[in-house]
């Protein structure tokens, strides 16, 4: 049985994938194996020996100490795309009231309450909040992940010209782009030559404040951005600056912050970006099939922290070990299975930066003195075995 700690609400649709009779799920649990998080701070929790894995109903995991969680030997997981088209919507939707001036305008008919002749006297303002069309105009993309693909050929079937930007569009990427996507390779084209601009990049030490006064100098007069990733992908001081001066038409993030809320021309919203039902079933439905066959076969997949790993599971004494990337480790390893006379009928190993992960199955079970050899080797950080 394997108790999975639950933080925050998750999904019952994806629960009830879990089979009761190998899992249990509880908020209370002290000692567990798997965690499944939403937005929950996870940096200052102590975290049980037995934990295995960390699963997040969601894309990022800055709410999770990934770095540590990889020194311990905690698998991380993510759900890249489960909540691609919630956030394609909102971005699509935050195109047109970054350039219709759809909020201010609905806030100032609602102000009108109890004028009379209300529909006329709200007529009359119309021309306050006209705006231009996006059909025709040039959209910059920064980010062709999952997300950024399909905003970009949502925005493609809107009319609009659009250029992109990822140095590391994957192949799976650059054949869902629609082939009218201009990919460009400086970021700085898409700075000086688009009249809005949508980010969707992950937040990392380089993304941090990507759009700062530096690259809002660099952009057109007048130009729209939307900012639905990460807060701090923007400096905030920089945009609230060029919003005030009409650098920035307009700016919609779903970040709350006060010196964003004093600018007129902003549209804030209340993190958004993720929140339908349909994408909520969606991460917590992945991110339960990742602990599931993480624990149940060792397979890893969609992990920020190690590497991807699936090797064919038919049963039998399969062992899991979680390395550093050094050299030698697998001939350490075979070498202690060699001594002991256990056959290595199948195996796989996978390197993600300074860490690895090794799949050996092996003819017969480990018993204790073969895994304290095991746990000897230099280099080694965890090992489990599945039978």
């Amino acid at each position: 049985m394997f108790n999975v700690k639950l933080y925050n609400k998750i999904s019952r649709v994806g629960l009830d994938n879990l089979d009761p009779a190998k899992y249990a799920c509880s908020e209370d649990f002290t000692d567990y194996d798997a965690v499944l998080v939403r937005s929950a701070k996870l940096h200052d929790v102590a975290f049980p020996e037995n934990l295995k894995c960390i699963a997040r109903a969601g894309a990022g995991v800055n709410n999770i100490p990934v770095e540590k969680c990889a020194e311990q030997g905690i698998v991380v997981f993510n759900t890249p795309g489960a909540n691609a088209n919630a956030v394609k919507e909102l971005v699509i939707c935050a195109l047109l009231m970054a350039s219709r001036k759809i909020v201010q305008g609905a806030n100032w008919v609602r102000s009108l309450k109890g004028t009379p002749d209300i529909g006329p006297a709200a007529e009359k303002g119309k021309a306050t909040y006209a705006g231009p069309e996006i059909a025709g105009k040039r959209l910059g993309v920064v980010g062709l992940g999952a997300i950024g693909v399909q905003v970009a050929n949502a925005a493609v079937g809107l009319d609009m010209e659009v250029w992109g930007y990822d140095p590391f569009l994957s192949v799976d990427g650059a054949l869902k782009l629609s082939r009218s996507v201009k990919h460009v390779t400086d970021l700085n084209e898409i700075f000086a030559n688009c009249d809005y601009i949508t980010v969707h990049v992950p937040l990392l030490p380089d993304t941090q404040n990507l759009i700062c006064a530096e690259s809002l100098a660099k952009m057109k007069d007048g130009v729209r951005v939307v900012n639905l990733a990460r807060g701090e992908l923007v400096d905030e001081q920089a945009m609230a600056a060029a919003l005030a001066s009409g650098k920035v038409a307009a700016y919609v993030s779903d970040f709350a912050s006060d010196c964003i809320l004093e600018q007129e021309n902003a549209i804030v919203l209340p993190h958004l970006g993720a929140s339908t039902p349909e994408s909520e079933d969606n991460c917590a439905k992945m991110a339960v099939y990742e602990i599931s066959e993480f624990l149940e076969k060792g397979t890893i997949r969609n992990s920020v922290n190690f590497p991807n790993l699936k090797v064919p599971y038919e049963g039998g004494f399969r062992v899991c070990m979680i390395h550093r990337n050094v050299p030698n480790m697998i001939g350490a390893a075979t070498g202690v299975f060699s001594s002991k006379g256990v056959n290595i009928e199948n195996m796989g190993n996978r390197s993600k930066g300074e860490f690895a992960y090794t799949i050996m199955d092996v003819s017969a079970e480990p018993d204790e003195a073969m895994l304290a050899d095991l746990r000897a080797v230099e280099g080694m950080i965890s090992i489990r075995v599945i039978k």
